[in-house]
């Protein structure tokens, strides 16, 4: 089969129906002044749409917390000035053919103080760890977790009223959710402690409430990755039957699409089988899955030590990607520093114009083109 045959059909599930299989990866950008999406932002995502993207899934955009922010010029999903600024980025999109999903996001505890917004407020986290065995910031109370919870809620219900077509919650990489996941960051010996079961409350707390605030038929993705920036080894479940049970809850709590992080999409997930993350996540759910990993470039994203920016690559073959998708082993499949170095990507490859995408090169990241 061919790309035509796979990438390029349109995707419709129970909430969602997209032109394409090709999304837009979540990337940091961190070009929004005073936390507001402002012209280049509009433009760079604008010009996605056009180059043929079927669902963006914007940067990571900071809920209404006073920890949620890590890192500097990051958009914000809340105050006036920062809807209005994601208002008209929606419009752009939407006039150019593409749909578009906010990735919600609080780094836990990731953050250090002094970053805007927040100012002097520590980290928030289960257990006050950024990394395992080491207390940075500080451990959630219950309130801390109702406020939480309540600023994701809050972040979707805006999302929806200013024209965003679905939600994703940002649950992967070793920010604030995948920290209560992980039990080298959640020591917790509350409710929301112990196995892999209760260290899933928090997420299905924050899911349920995203729910309540955006109906039933409001399209919500979820982000989880078993590796984090903090140990790329890590992992939450080492069977598939462990992926089953910690899955399941997400699905029943709201959950309509799992949007599942590696670094490799190409690599099985479990001895015995070829299937990756989003593979499983597909057959042991129900639910359609994104694949996502250095899809169309020769190296990782990030560096094997885990520092400085995602790593350079040139252009690669997605042969293995459109065997994968015509198997339907996965639904979607997420692009990220191709679609940085190549704004109309998926036009290229739906044109069968491969020598004309370029590599991407760390030097883009200090631009929005």
């Amino acid at each position: 089969m061919t790309a035509q045959d796979t990438l390029f059909r349109p995707f419709t599930s129970d909430t969602l129906t997209l032109k394409n299989r090709i999304v837009m990866a979540p990337m940091t950008r961190s070009m929004s002044p005073g936390n507001v999406p402002n012209d280049k932002v509009v433009d760079y995502y604008r010009r996605r749409a056009e180059g043929g993207v079927g669902l963006i899934i914007t940067e990571g955009t900071i809920v209404d917390h006073p920890a949620a922010s890590g890192y500097p010029d990051v958009p914000a999903i809340y105050g006036a000035d920062a809807l209005a600024g994601w208002a008209r980025v929606v419009e752009a999109v939407h006039a150019a053919g593409g749909k578009i999903a906010p990735q919600l996001w609080h780094v836990g505890a990731v953050r250090r103080p002094g970053v805007a917004p927040g100012g002097d407020t520590p980290g928030y986290s289960p257990s006050g760890m950024a990394r395992p065995g080491k207390v940075t910031g500080h451990a959630m109370t219950q309130r801390d977790i109702d406020d939480v919870v309540a600023a994701f809620a809050k972040g979707a219900a805006d999302a929806k009223k200013i024209g965003f077509d679905a939600v994703e919650i940002h649950g992967a990489h070793g920010y604030l959710i995948d920290q209560f996941f992980w039990d080298g960051t959640n020591a917790r010996d509350d409710a929301y402690g112990g196995d892999l079961a209760a260290r899933s409350r928090f997420a299905l707390e924050i899911v349920a409430a995203v729910r309540a605030a955006v109906g039933p038929d409001f399209p919500i993705i979820l982000r989880y990755s078993q590796w984090k920036q903090q140990d790329y080894s890590a992992r939450l479940c080492d069977t598939p039957e462990a992926l089953g049970a910690f899955l399941g809850p997400l699905a029943d709590a709201g959950v309509d699409i799992f949007h599942c992080s590696t670094r490799r999409f190409w690599q099985p997930e479990f001895d015995g089988s070829d299937l990756n993350l989003a593979g499983w996540t597909r057959k042991l759910t129900g639910k359609p899955a994104i694949a996502v990993g250095s899809v169309g470039l020769n190296s990782d994203f990030l560096p094997e030590d885990g520092t400085g920016a995602f790593n350079a690559g040139e252009p690669a073959s997605i042969d293995n990607l459109i065997e994968r998708m015509a198997r339907d082993e996965f639904d979607l499949v997420a692009v990220g520093r191709a679609l940085i170095a190549n704004p109309d990507w998926a036009n290229r490859v739906k044109a069968g114009d491969f020598a004309a995408l370029v590599p991407y090169d760390k030097s883009l990241l200090a631009t929005l083109s």
